[in-house]
């Protein structure tokens, strides 16, 4: 690989059955080296780490964690940040149940004075996105991320069935507050809008370390997949850069798009953030140095829906948010302050809380080829949503 002055990324082969001292070993010889990382770390006053933390029952394969970042991986990482800096550092996830005995790694964090917060939670705050945001302009975080000198975030080596990977940028949706403090997560994790959310996320927390726990990975999807094993720490100082080599560790093109393999039902996140400026997936721009060869494991996402499906479902998204677009100040007189579902150009459904709407296959009804599309009728500029992105991907379907 051709060495770059914007993007550090290190791979290392790493048994998953390695002791944790063996672990905290690799972890240091790919994080030490990433110097726009450790510089950040060391100034730091406050660190906010971010890895997934809400999941029962614990998976495990070949004797680690299969779903969420190993114990042995998170351990190494928290001695190193403390080893590396004197910063306060406190680890974020959004809490769905209620009661610490439900967050995995709380005696983890505890042993190192590390303090959890619930990102669902006030004190919130609005955060406009850099340069005024690809799919939304602004959106509502916890406060912690304010005054956050750096932000870590820690991640596993899967795939997705949305969003083809699940990498340090996916990561980040974890930190998403719930209703009541917030919109529902499925307005976000709709299709078309996820990927170019998860990049505005991206620019709004901008973690300088990026590590991904590949001891052991997950093939097919994010929940209940099958597992890998992968052998393999990744490490680097830009998510966008470090999860194009993740991905091209997996076997996939991290410049590929939908509807290429993995990514096939919406748009390559990656490579939306790489077209706007934010990262690269050319792994030509990236100083990337490792020992291993893809691909890692056989890693494929799991197709629900068949592609003629999906690209009908596209096409009326992208239609029904136009068609708001036009009717705005109609819809607006009949909805405000309410959620509605359009399809085919009709309300099908509105309320003040989406937690009764039942999945999304039901919501279909009869017109199976017909994409709902969920909105909260608001003024143009209370979440400030980009219309163009509905133009510029129905302009590729059509």
């Amino acid at each position: 690989m051709v060495p770059s002055t914007n993007y550090s990324v290190r791979a290392v082969h790493c048994h998953h059955r390695a002791s944790d001292d063996e672990i905290y070993h690799h972890l240091c010889r790919i994080a030490e080296p990433l110097k726009r990382s450790i510089d950040r770390i060391r100034k730091a006053r406050k660190i906010v780490i971010k890895t997934n933390m809400m999941r029962a029952p614990v998976e495990r394969f070949a004797g680690r964690r299969r779903e969420l970042v190993d114990d042995s991986v998170m351990r190494a990482v928290l001695i190193f940040l403390k080893e590396h800096s004197n910063a306060q550092i406190v680890a974020t996830d959004t809490h769905f149940k209620g009661g610490v005995e439900n967050i995995n790694y709380i005696p983890l964090l505890q042993e190192f004075g590390v303090e959890y917060i619930d990102s669902s939670m006030p004190p919130l705050k609005t955060y406009e996105v850099p340069g005024g945001g690809l799919m939304f302009s602004k959106y509502k975080l916890n406060a912690c991320f304010a005054d956050a000198d750096a932000v870590v975030s820690v991640s596993k080596m899967k795939n997705h069935a949305f969003m083809g990977v699940t990498l340090c940028l996916k990561n980040l949706f974890g930190v998403l507050p719930l209703p009541p403090h917030n919109r529902p997560r499925d307005y976000f994790h709709h299709l078309i809008r996820l990927p170019y959310f998860l990049v505005d996320l991206g620019m709004i927390i901008q973690p300088c370390l990026n590590v991904v726990d590949a001891l052991v990975g997950q093939s097919q999807c994010e929940w209940d997949g099958e597992g890998r094993i992968c052998n393999a720490l990744i490490a680097g100082d830009h998510p966008i850069a470090t999860d194009a080599c993740g991905t091209w560790l997996m076997g996939h093109d991290p410049a590929s798009d939908w509807p290429t393999p993995p990514f096939k039902r919406d748009r390559n996140s990656l490579a939306i953030a790489a077209e706007n400026g934010f990262g690269t997936v050319d792994l030509n721009d990236i100083d990337f140095q490792t020992d291993l060869e893809p691909p890692l494991a056989g890693f494929d996402s799991r197709q629900f829906d068949s592609a003629e499906e999906i690209a009908a479902w596209r096409k009326t998204t992208c239609e029904q948010a136009l068609f708001y677009r036009d009717h705005q100040a109609d819809i607006m007189n009949k909805y405000g302050g309410q959620y509605i579902l359009l399809q085919d150009g009709e309300v099908t459904w509105y309320g003040a809380d989406t937690h009764t709407l039942g999945s999304w296959r039901e919501l279909h009804g009869t017109k199976i080829n017909q994409a709902p599309w969920l909105k909260h009728v608001g003024p143009a500029d209370e979440e400030g949503e980009h219309f163009r992105v509905y133009e510029e991907n129905l302009m590729k379907l059509c």
